[in-house]
């Protein structure tokens, strides 16, 4: 694997020309030379990356989920990410386009985006969860990333930099709108997904095991749903209004009203039965959800 620190290692790296700020560069893909066989095909780098790109003859892999560029889309990388390119014919060119836009987070430095940055979930996801965009979306996403790059080209004055910032902040509201479009339009896909997270959360508390399995996470179950965990809670925040962990503790207090209401089992042999170390975890949950302690829902049923 391969470790860029800089922006300018990784432009020598692909014999690209010096960047003309050393802490951000807007590059179109279509002008760099392809990586030969020889070179490393894994890459990390220590500044983030916004990309649309389309990508063929090759796969592209976020750690281990391959994801198919063949159609254009839009990726974010968080720094220390890492990704994987695999060359699918040899006989055959690397065929791309598109651009990127590489910004170190020094470049952020003392700026209101600094401080806002990292709220954005999507520098979270996966590959396999990139933003499709529609023609006019991507139009609009191109025509603030030409302000950037006229900006960038441009000669560099005491404004310059604030309006390359305002101007990213644009391109990432915009990205945060489009994906919630996407997570409302892909209507079909969503709700089956919705039915696999019932019907895996629903099983796991029927299974027998959870006294040595103890509570799910949602970093398990965003994993079994193959998912990140991020764009795991943000599409459950758009079609349900709940985070992955609100989602798990409703069926857990579902379960456990269950118990309370169809078994003689004590109070703290259920909280032990649903995966709780600690009876005072387990009653302060369901108080919290149910605005009635453990002992009290179960004396409203006599």
């Amino acid at each position: 694997m391969k470790h860029f620190k800089t922006i300018s290692e990784f432009h020598q790296f692909r014999d690209l020309p010096k960047p003309q700020h050393p802490l951000i560069s807007i590059i179109n893909v279509d002008t760099v030379r392809h990586l030969r066989a020889d070179e490393p095909m894994s890459l990390a780098f220590d500044f983030y990356s916004i990309a649309i790109k389309r990508v063929h003859n090759a796969k592209v892999k976020y750690g281990q989920q391959p994801f198919d560029f063949n159609e254009g889309i839009m990726s974010f990388m968080a720094p220390n990410q890492v990704i994987s390119i695999a060359i699918e014919n040899k006989d055959e060119d690397l065929v791309q386009s598109g651009w990127v836009i590489y910004i170190h987070p020094d470049f952020l430095w003392n700026t209101s985006l600094a401080k806002v940055i990292k709220r954005y979930d999507f520098w979270s996801y996966s590959f396999h969860e990139a933003l499709f965009l529609s023609e006019k979306e991507e139009a609009v996403i191109n025509n603030i990333v030409l302000n950037i790059e006229q900006e960038y080209h441009a000669n560099i004055d005491k404004f310059s930099k604030q309006i390359i910032i305002s101007q990213i902040e644009t391109l990432l509201n915009y990205a945060e709108r489009f994906y919630n479009r996407q997570f409302i339009t892909r209507e079909k896909s969503n709700h089956h997904l919705l039915d696999r997270l019932e019907k895996l959360v629903s099983d796991y508390f029927n299974n027998d095991d959870l006294i040595s399995r103890g509570l799910p996470t949602v970093h398990y179950i965003a994993e079994q749903l193959n998912l990140s965990p991020k764009y795991l809670s943000s599409l459950l925040g758009v079609l349900t209004g709940q985070s992955t962990q609100q989602f798990i503790h409703d069926k857990l207090i579902e379960k456990a009203k269950e118990k309370l209401s169809t078994t003689d089992l004590s109070v703290s042999e259920i909280a032990y039965a649903l995966g709780f170390e600690h009876l005072q975890s387990f009653s302060k949950l369901f108080k919290t959800k149910t605005s009635q302690s453990p002992l009290e829902f179960r004396q409203s049923f006599n």
